[in-house]
C-alpha cells in the first residue's frame, strides 16, 4: 500500500530531508511551513468549488498540497536530477491534477500525476545523459581519427576525408568539430 503522503507531510520538519543547511529547497520547505495545508473538510469544500468552476478553488488546492508534492519529489532525490528540479517537476504535476480533476480520490489523483511527470522528467534527463556520452565518444573519435590521418596523410584531413573515414556526413563531422570549438571557448 502507497505511503500516505499527506500524513508524511503533516509530521515532516521543515527542510528535514532535503539538501544541506542554506539551500534553495531548505528555504522553501521553510516557506511551506507558512502555508496552511487544507484540511479534509476544506479539501471536500474546494474540490466541489473546482468541479463547479469556481476562481480560486485551484490556487487554493494546489497551495494546501505544495508539501505532499515536495514530499513525494523527495522519494527520487538521488536518480539523476537534483532535488530543487524534483520539486518543480512534482508542482507541476500538482498542478496538471488540479487542472485534470474529474472527480474520485484527489490525493490519488495527484499522487499518480506529479509521480508521472517526475519520472518522464528522470527519463528525458537519462536521455540527454546518454547523448552526451555518445557525443563525447564521438568526438574522442574523431580526434583520434584525425590525428591518425594527420600522421598518414602528413596534412590534416579535410572534412570530406573524416566523414569517409567514420563512415558519417560531412554534416555530422562538422557538428561534432563546431561542439569541440564550442567547449573549448566555455572551457
Amino acid at each position: 500500500m502507497p505511503q500516505d503522503h499527506t500524513e508524511r507531510a503533516r509530521r515532516a520538519g521543515s527542510g528535514s530531508r532535503g539538501g544541506g543547511p542554506g539551500t534553495l529547497y531548505n528555504l522553501y520547505r521553510s516557506e511551506l511551513g507558512r502555508i496552511s495545508r487544507c484540511t479534509p473538510e476544506e479539501e471536500g469544500e474546494l474540490l466541489k468549488a473546482l468541479l463547479a468552476g469556481e476562481e480560486g478553488a485551484s490556487e487554493r488546492l494546489v497551495e494546501g498540497r505544495l508539501e505532499m508534492a515536495a514530499l513525494l519529489a523527495e522519494d527520487y532525490k538521488g536518480r539523476g536530477l537534483p532535488v530543487d528540479d524534483l520539486v518543480q517537476e512534482a508542482n507541476m504535476g500538482l498542478l496538471l491534477a488540479v487542472r485534470e480533476y474529474q472527480g474520485g480520490d484527489f490525493s490519488a489523483v495527484a499522487v499518480e500525476r506529479i509521480r508521472r511527470v517526475i519520472e518522464d522528467a528522470l527519463k528525458l534527463q537519462r536521455s540527454e545523459d546518454r547523448v552526451g556520452e555518445e557525443l563525447a565518444a564521438r568526438v574522442n573519435v574523431l580526434k583520434d581519427i584525425s590525428a591518425g590521418m594527420a600522421e598518414e596523410l602528413g596534412r590534416e584531413a579535410t572534412v570530406s576525408e573524416l566523414a569517409g573515414r567514420m563512415r558519417m556526413t560531412e554534416e555530422e563531422i562538422k557538428d561534432i568539430m563546431k561542439l569541440t570549438l564550442d567547449a573549448f571557448r566555455v572551457g
